[in-house]
């Protein structure tokens, strides 16, 4: 088998940004131009993946509504913009965020996530530093008046974590660092160094691994990326030091070794990952799986590995696409299309977000 980004099907679909679907064969009223026509035509190549927004600075978080229009995160000066088709984006609001402090300061506006009742209830979710912690807060977007609802993760200029997602429990998943100290990590009373698991509302769910707390799994060094397979198994990135990057299956109450572990250890206490990579190779953030294909976006990496997952286990080889073609991928997510969207940490006002086809598995 090889795998390839490529146009899946004859039918393309058009942007979700509320703009509607249609294929290369339908035409508008008054013999117009498609909408696929007309995107081509303005210099969107389905083949090698499509600009939908240039001269961005650390675009971070990303998040879909329902009806599919997009929210992203301007982690730099806390924005969340609302990009609801071509053109520029809606600032929809702000939230407070610490100044930079050097090219190596990570603080800021990062996940969103948006409520799995949000047409019922408005809601979207957004972590991001302050100078005394990082937290979480909720707003809609009519109402932009940020509630925190979990407060006291340990913030530094580095090691934050910051990726937040709904799983099929709905619940809230909140990623945190070390925040540069790796005794945070295996102290059970602190945010640090974890996996949390909230309530919508920020409270403990009573099936959490252990009670009265809101951490999920412990002994991370600085998650930035989780998403689940089709069988709702959970799976989750991790930066690591100097040496090995993980992948891992992650497990309610399970303990992931660091600082004691950094990539394999077969040391009794600890769970292994289930793939490392060099970090010159990787730098792993965000994840995304489509079709039991986990996408992992690598910074330092300059490229977007693809993982076959299932069961908790990697069924192959990992296979690396986009490899230096667009710089460091922070952040990729499956549109409500089906269509990857990936955002770009090169800083100095050089970022995008671009759109791609998922893999299709051909026979050689």
């Amino acid at each position: 088998m090889r795998r390839k980004l490529t146009v899946a099907g004859a039918a393309l679909a058009a942007l979700a940004l509320g703009i509607g679907t249609a294929t290369a064969q339908d035409k508008t009223a008054g013999d117009e131009p498609s909408r696929v026509e007309s995107m081509q035509q303005n210099g969107f190549d389905f083949e090698d993946g499509q600009t939908l927004a240039q001269g961005l600075s650390i675009p971070w978080g990303l998040a879909f509504l329902p009806n599919g229009q997009a929210l992203v995160a301007d982690r730099n000066s806390g924005a969340v913009m609302l990009y609801k088709g071509f053109g520029a984006p809606d600032v929809i609001g702000g939230v407070s965020v610490p100044p930079q402090e050097g090219d190596f300061d990570e603080r800021g506006l990062l996940g969103l996530a948006v409520s799995p009742s949000y047409e019922e209830d408005g809601y979207i979710y957004a972590y991001h530093s302050t100078a005394e912690d990082n937290r979480v807060v909720r707003f809609t977007i009519d109402d932009f008046a940020p509630e925190p609802i979990i407060t006291g993760i340990p913030v530094a200029l580095n090691h934050n974590g910051g990726r937040l997602a709904f799983g099929p429990d709905d619940r809230l998943y909140i990623t945190t660092g070390d925040a540069d100290d790796t005794d945070n990590s295996q102290d059970p009373d602190s945010l640090g160094g974890k996996i949390l698991r909230a309530e919508p509302d920020g409270s403990v769910p009573e099936d959490n691994p252990f009670e009265n707390s809101l951490v999920y799994s412990l002994g991370h060094r600085n998650v930035q990326g989780l998403a689940w397979g089709s069988d709702d198994e959970m799976y989750a990135s991790e930066f690591g030091q100097d040496t090995w990057d993980e992948f891992n299956h992650i497990e309610a109450g399970a303990n992931y070794g660091w600082p004691i572990v950094e990539g394999v250890g077969d040391e009794p206490g600890y769970v292994d990952p289930l793939l490392t990579w060099t970090t010159a190779e990787a730098s792993p953030s965000g994840v995304e799986i489509v079709d039991d294909v986990a996408y992992i976006a690598a910074l330092r990496g300059e490229r977007l590995w693809t993982v076959p997952v299932l069961g908790g286990e990697v069924g192959g080889e990992p296979e690396a696409v986009l490899v230096d073609e667009i710089g460091r991928i922070r952040t990729v997510e499956a549109a409500p299309d089906g269509w990857l969207w990936v955002t770009t940490s090169n800083g100095s006002g050089g970022d995008v977000i671009m759109r791609f086809p998922p893999l299709e598995e051909q026979e050689d």
